[in-house]
């Protein structure tokens, strides 16, 4: 492992490992070392980070699995440095330059104009180097074999897209010799699917220059901040020094993910047993479609299950309390 030889954990119980991704590591090398640190093979995590890029990165341990999915689509943030004039085969500093426009002479309000643009709900065509499946295969893997990927654009949700500072000019090289390059600096939030590589992307094609990305970090997903964050190498100090690992619990989650619904014992041993119970016994629920939760139904001792609305009564779906709790 890039850390060296981890110390093995004990399983912790089930929770949410918040990591400050290191650069140069892969995702699921996060994942391994968090395995080992954890005593379980029950380990994943929501929404992936490139190498290059540093920061949040929340590991569901545990029963905390099955909460990945709702985890990946809260909304993230992100800081990333644009480079305009130089692009690559990555859309990151990891790739080979494929061209080098230069970006002499633009302007700052230029940039403004072009992140304004891009703010809301946009059409993005993702980056070919990516996670998404095209005819069942990764598209990175594809493009790694020398396949021309083409994907189509879909929505994505750009909250905010807002330079920080000015525009840092500089030379750098290409195949033709060195051009002038121009850095900005950028605050991202976005939902889920958006790549921050392809906003970078799309900012030099709209400004003339050509753009990729230099640095990206990610600063928070949903409630989980990097300030909760800690590096691999923070947890295996804790546990070298008598500690554990340090996981956000499973009821912290789920009240940061769904409505909290109070239900009495007799109702938790329902739902527990997978039967429904009745609405109006505890009040309003959130309207839903009847395949996805719409609340985590709270007894006595925390969470029980995540609860669809089905003919007004409410579905157990996915159960929580299951007496801690698998390996």
């Amino acid at each position: 492992m890039p850390w060296g030889d981890l110390p093995r954990g004990e399983f912790p119980g089930s929770g949410l490992l918040v990591v400050d991704k290191d650069a140069g590591v892969t995702s699921h090398d996060v994942v391994a070392a968090v395995r080992r640190l954890a005593g379980t093979r029950k380990a994943g995590h929501a929404g992936t980070l490139d190498p290059m890029a540093t920061g949040v990165l929340c590991v569901g341990v545990g029963r905390a699995t099955k909460l990945l999915r709702y985890v990946t689509g809260a909304d993230k943030e992100y800081t990333a440095t644009v480079r305009l004039g130089v692009e690559t085969s990555t859309e990151d500093a990891d790739g080979r330059v494929t061209a080098a426009r230069g970006a002499a002479g633009v302007r700052v309000e230029a940039v403004d104009r072009a992140i304004a643009a891009l703010t809301g709900v946009v059409e993005q065509v993702p980056s070919s180097v990516s996670a998404v499946k095209v005819g069942g295969r990764r598209a990175h893997e594809l493009v790694r074999r020398g396949v021309d990927v083409r994907l189509p654009a879909r929505p994505v949700r750009i909250s905010a897209f807002e330079r920080e500072g000015g525009l840092a000019v500089s030379r750098a090289g290409g195949d033709a010799g060195p051009v002038t390059v121009a850095d900005v600096r950028v605050r991202v939030v976005c939902g889920a699917g958006t790549y921050v590589r392809a906003l970078a992307r799309d900012l030099g094609a709209a400004l003339g220059t050509g753009a990729h990305l230099t640095a990206l970090r990610r600063t928070r997903v949903g409630m989980w901040t990097e300030s909760r964050a800690t590096t691999i190498a923070g947890v295996a100090r804790l546990l070298l020094a008598g500690g554990g690992v340090p996981l956000a619990p499973l009821a912290e989650v789920c009240a940061a993910l769904f409505p909290r619904v109070d239900v009495s014992d007799d109702e938790a041993e329902d739902l527990a047993s997978g039967r429904f119970i009745a609405m109006r016994e505890w009040g309003q629920a959130p309207p839903g479609s009847g395949e996805e939760p719409v609340a985590a139904a709270w007894g006595s001792r925390g969470p029980v299950a995540l609860v669809c609305e089905r003919g007004g009564r409410l579905k157990p779906d996915l159960l929580l309390a299951l007496g801690e709790d698998a390996l």
